[in-house]
């Protein structure tokens, strides 16, 4: 039993049950705090929309940094929505436009950012307006025939809102629900009055718009009262020409309503992905100035959903020290190390504390069981037939109180208990 008491308070045993011990923990920690992941989906829209384009400039952007985003096409943003809301679909992020969603219903999302601006642009031929001056009021709709936009779409859901606060019900005018190619097609041919269609300004869709003949953009000259009405909206003015100079579009300033196309996510997306996908759209935002102004975009506005906190503290302080100094996958394992030693650290400090209280109490045992072995040599030192086993114990003691290693600050004791064992050794010697 003494041998197994020795090694038990030995510093080599302690030392390696603590060594175990810290192991162990940050395995655990290791584990809970998982990497992000290398390849992300992200529903995007159209082939032809901005959503798409976007998520290819991202996809570009995000390879550089190992880290693969592959695309999926949608009808629009309620499809997206659909998607991100439903835990086996894959999907990580999607682009939303502002004001479509109820929140209520998607209570898992979060905003990363708002990305740019979205307006719902209204084309109309003209000579279905010829006698009103063009069309500047929704109310100017009724007996027209119109695209609102294609089922799960955002611009449905837009063009609802819109003509549903103007008063405009179902049996007012034609309503089409139309992908964007169908409508362009059926303005084209003339079987269409007026198109709806929500796209930034950059989006290769409206391009396709430019070529036909006798239509005119609409100037919203109720955009401040929409907007009032709509606080997910914004009104921006779009100059004469900055469509395309080419074709003079529009053919005069006007003013449309706008939406923020979004990077929305799941509410447990890594913090590192928020990072590096903020990071990548300040790039790439950088070429889109068409409407709005430059290092306006990505922004904390016109969201639905709560804002991300970790995109919360980027778009207000920018990237972290490590990802701004750092190759991102440097930063994202310097990271992960960081957050697993911190908790350590604060389970550890305060033990070491009381190192100091624990190495006097073993000190303390060590020198009791000295003590106890004395007490009983001391108790046998008048029987003759223990005269030599007490003489061998004592010779033990002395050799076992030489080996132990003690602080300046211990030594008193140990000299102490030596002085002991000197005078046990002396009374020994009277009595024999």
């Amino acid at each position: 039993m003494k041998p197994i008491k020795r090694h038990l308070y030995s510093p080599i045993a302690i030392g390696s049950v603590f060594l175990t011990l810290l192991i162990i923990a940050f395995g655990l920690l290791w584990i809970l705090i998982p990497p992000p992941p290398k390849v992300i989906d992200m529903a995007t829209g159209f082939p032809t929309g901005l959503y798409y384009q976007f998520g290819e400039r991202l996809k570009t952007e995000l390879a550089q940094e190992g880290v693969k985003l592959d695309l999926m096409t949608t009808g629009g943003t309620v499809d997206n929505l659909a998607l991100l809301n439903e835990p086996n679909s894959g999907v990580d992020f999607a682009m939303v436009q502002g004001g479509v969603a109820d929140i209520g219903k998607y209570p898992k999302l979060v905003s990363i950012a708002g990305m740019f601006y979205e307006p719902i642009w209204v084309w109309y031929r003209e000579a279905a307006f010829k006698g009103d001056g063009g069309l500047r009021v929704l109310s100017q709709l009724k007996g027209k025939r119109v695209s609102v936009g294609n089922e799960g779409s955002g611009t449905l859901a837009l063009s609802n809102a819109l003509l549903q606060i103007s008063g405009l019900s179902d049996g007012d005018f034609r309503a089409e629900k139309l992908k964007p190619d169908q409508a362009i097609n059926k303005l084209n041919s003339g079987e269409l009055d007026v198109v709806f269609i929500v796209a930034a300004a950059e989006a290769p869709i409206l391009k396709k718009f430019y070529e036909i003949s006798g239509i005119r953009l609409m100037s919203f000259d109720q955009a401040d009262a929409y907007v009032r009405n709509l606080p997910y909206l914004s009104k921006v003015n779009v100059p004469r020409g900055l469509l395309s100079i080419s074709h003079d579009l529009p053919r005069q300033e006007i003013q449309v309503i706008a939406a923020t196309a979004t990077l929305v996510a799941k509410e447990d997306i890594s913090p590192a992905m928020v990072s590096l996908l903020l990071g990548a759209s300040y790039d790439i935002l950088k070429s889109y100035s068409r409407l709005q102004k430059v290092g306006e975009f990505p922004s904390n506005t016109g969201l639905d959903f709560p804002l991300h906190v970790d995109a919360e503290i980027y778009l207000k302080d920018g990237p972290s020290f490590l990802h701004r100094h750092f190759p991102f996958w440097t930063a994202v394992w310097v990271g992960r190390f960081v957050k697993i030693v911190i908790p350590l650290l604060v389970i550890l400090i305060p033990l070491f504390t009381y190192i100091p209280a624990i190495k006097n109490f073993f000190l303390k045992l060590k020198l009791a069981q000295v003590y106890e072995e004395l007490k009983a040599i001391e108790k046998n030192a008048f029987n003759p037939g223990l005269k030599e086993k007490n003489y061998k114990d004592l010779e033990e003691i002395e050799r076992r109180v030489g080996n132990i290693k003690v602080s300046m600050l211990d030594a008193k004791e140990l000299y102490d208990l030596k002085g002991h064992v000197t005078d046990v050794r002396n009374r020994l010697n009277i009595l024999g």
